[in-house]
């Protein structure tokens, strides 16, 4: 598919729940979207247009706390990196644990040190820390901002 019909069909597909879409380069789309819509959108990418999750990552920004979910099309080499920004007060987001189970352990790092909620997660257990800083303290967290 190429990146004319990608964008398009995510436009078409998301409605007002897509953002913004940036094109990084010529095979490297970044999309921002409404949180609460990441497991339609992880369900289209996966399920539709065959991209496969790679990983997601997190940062404390002035924003808010912000995931990042990257995704790949290994047959054209597209890249797609799927952003949602989430209020750093009550941070969470539904899991995608229910289609991904590679997203077991990723989102129980994000949990811990930046303490995101993911909703429906199935066992949101500790899995770096155990004892190494006081529960409800969040490392990654920057409380200046």
């Amino acid at each position: 598919m190429k990146t004319r019909e990608f964008i398009d069909t995510l436009r078409e597909e998301l409605d007002k729940d897509l953002i913004q879409v940036d094109r990084l380069s010529e095979r490297r789309l970044s999309a921002h979207i409404n949180p609460g819509q990441i497991v339609n959108v992880a369900r289209l990418l996966h399920g539709s247009l065959h991209f496969r999750f790679i990983i997601a990552t997190a940062m404390h920004t002035r924003k808010g706390i912000e995931i990042l979910y990257h995704f790949s099309d290994d047959s054209t080499g597209n890249i797609i990196n799927i952003s949602v920004v989430l209020d750093d007060k009550n941070p969470e987001i539904e899991s995608l644990t229910g289609i991904f189970t590679a997203a077991d352990w990723i989102e129980r790092e994000m949990h811990e040190i930046l303490g995101i909620n993911f909703l429906n997660h199935p066992n949101l257990e500790k899995l770096l820390s155990e004892g190494n800083w006081a529960e409800g303290v969040y490392p990654y967290r920057k409380d200046n901002l």
